[in-house]
């Protein structure tokens, strides 16, 4: 992307000419390189160079051994034109490595682009183009609104919308979800676990704690659309006959009583800051005496100068949701204190968010 940015770079006649129709080029007025600018102004380009490729199991057609460009072009049905130029973009982006005349894997795209891995993360990526970039499209009046085209935290428009790809982000969240079955230390309980997993989604944190304990059964509450895939999800890893699934949205949803373990995984974000209050109180009054609430989310320093990732996120939030941002630590750990909780902590697991645990007093 560098060197791309740099070929279309306007340069002057001369280094100590300046050029008129582009006066914040002129380097010889000791302005920054404006490469920076024009590689974010290109930005798209990789995210759809790497859709590309695993909507046509380019990684899976490496994943035995290095091929020529012909090989790879029959193994996955391509031209050789197209593919010349998609595998070429994909060396120069560092995801593939080229070996003489023939095209190989690198230990990243093995681990994490090839199907058949444990550690696949290429579900997602297919989502790029139809899901996500279009809300994109419409941000510069979302900014001017205030309001996106369409919100999907509404179960009306939002239940068709999650169930197209809920399953896909299973991945994403799993080793943290094992990784909180460890610090949970459910596999050491005596007695029953009882789980409240909301917005469950694909259920990867009711699973994960499932299958670290048999005693652990699972209430996982999401909207009608969703819970086909909650449930597949489970029979999949083999624990479903310990789920109950409770349809609804979780601002009218009954969760019950009396559970050990409650976790939010993602969603607060998308509820708001109103909405994300009341449903830590309701959560509290769900938990018993001793019940440790589990957040994900992305979490922005608390002057919001960082990290990115985590701000780029609430601009998500605003094409996508009617009151959705991202929320600091001091923020959520405030209304958690506000809903009865203590002990608030925070847990970094591997995965994409850190967690914030609380505990109900008992």
């Amino acid at each position: 992307m560098a060197e791309r940015a740099e070929q279309t770079r306007p340069t002057s006649a001369s280094a100590g000419t300046h050029d008129a129709g582009h006066p914040s080029l002129d380097n010889s007025a000791g302005l920054p390189s404006a490469r920076r600018i024009l590689d974010m102004a290109a930005g798209y380009e990789p995210a759809l160079i790497l859709e590309a490729a695993v909507r046509l199991t380019v990684f899976d057609a490496l994943a035995a051994q290095p091929l020529t460009l012909a090989d790879a072009a029959a193994a996955t049905g391509t031209s050789l034109r197209g593919l010349r130029a998609l595998l070429n973009a994909l060396v120069g982006l560092d995801l593939l490595a080229k070996q003489g005349d023939r095209y190989a894997l690198t230990p990243e795209t093995s681990a994490y682009l090839v199907s058949t891995s444990p550690t696949y993360q290429g579900y997602m990526c297919k989502h790029v183009s139809r899901h996500l970039m279009p809300r994109w499209l419409r941000l510069t009046e979302a900014v001017r609104t205030g309001q996106p085209d369409r919100a999907v935290n509404e179960q009306a428009d939002g239940g068709a919308y999650f169930r197209e790809f809920v399953e896909d982000i299973f991945p994403m969240s799993y080793e943290a979800a094992q990784a909180l079955a460890v610090e949970l230390k459910v596999a050491e309980a005596s007695g029953p676990v009882r789980v409240l997993d909301l917005a469950a989604g694909s259920g990867v944190w009711g699973v994960a704690l499932a299958k670290a304990s048999k005693n652990v059964t699972v209430t996982a509450v999401d909207w009608p659309a969703v819970l086909p895939v909650t449930r597949k999800v489970a029979e999949r890893h083999g624990v479903a006959d310990r789920f109950a699934f409770v349809p609804g949205d979780v601002a009218s949803a009954d969760f019950g009583a009396g559970h050990g373990v409650a976790t939010l995984g993602h969603i607060v974000h998308s509820e708001g800051e109103e909405r994300s209050r009341r449903l830590l109180a309701k959560v509290y009054d769900a938990l018993a005496p001793g019940g440790t609430i589990v957040i994900a989310e992305f979490l922005p320093d608390d002057d919001r100068t960082g990290p990115p990732g985590a701000l780029i996120f609430a601009v998500t939030m605003l094409v996508n949701t009617e009151a959705g941002d991202t929320y600091t630590y001091r923020e959520m750990h405030d209304w958690l204190r506000e809903a009865g909780f203590d002990k608030v902590r925070l847990f970094d697991p591997p995965g994409p968010s850190p967690l914030i645990l609380a505990t109900k007093p008992g």
